[in-house]
């Protein structure tokens, strides 16, 4: 069985340590077990409890590999995306189930991502496999993340690669003006077009 610390446990479930001594100290809520060094422990059976999701055992959470691309453009890219995440998963025996998305990574409404979240909300994910981190959220990524910690769902990255400031600055501003350019009409959205192609033939010309 997992156990957490005080931090750990007092983090995923949205409470202050301080809140969960007192807890413990009154027998509200004790601690599974308090080691010799003083240190309180508590329990993954202890966290779906708290969670409300009794009954359910980790053994019965899935692992999602999730990947996702801007268009349909890039359909031969999500094939590709697929099935490196398959081979990392297979090759680490994971069970896994894969979730797809076509649209953009700053869109919170993609059918793929909220069908994960409600996964995620609803205890029955273990891991979410993607292959780079903006695959899952190019902004808000932290805020999934911190959600996942709430309920027991960690977060693996296949390639951890660091981009430069640079390089990231412009993937974004594509990914802004791409959006807002499809409502655009006419002149406007003509000059954002314009705007994305010079800044991929920049991004090109920087990597050469």
């Amino acid at each position: 069985m997992k156990y957490y610390s005080i931090g750990q446990f007092s983090k995923m479930i949205g409470k202050n340590p301080q809140t969960l001594r007192e807890w413990d100290k009154k027998g509200i809520f004790k601690a599974h077990h308090v080691a010799p060094t003083g240190y309180r422990y508590y329990s993954q059976e202890q966290l779906n409890y708290f969670l409300g999701i009794k009954g359910i055992k980790s053994t019965d959470r899935k692992v999602i590999g999730y990947c996702r691309v801007s268009s349909h453009k890039q359909k031969d890219d999500l094939k590709r995306q697929i099935e490196n995440v398959k081979t990392y998963m297979l090759a680490r025996g994971y069970q896994f189930e894969v979730i797809t998305d076509i649209g953009s990574g700053i869109n919170y409404n993609n059918k793929g991502l909220n069908q994960l979240i409600d996964m995620i909300t609803n205890s029955e994910v273990e891991k979410v496999v993607i292959l780079y981190k903006d695959r899952l959220l190019r902004f808000g990524f932290e805020l999934v993340e911190n959600l996942c910690v709430k309920y027991g769902t960690t977060i693996e990255i296949i390639d951890t690669t660091e981009k430069t400031e640079e390089q990231e600055l412009v993937e974004d501003l594509i990914q802004i003006i791409t959006v807002f350019s499809s409502r655009l009409q006419g002149k406007r959205a003509n000059k954002a077009k314009k705007m994305i192609k010079e800044l991929l033939e920049n991004d090109t010309s920087d990597k050469s």
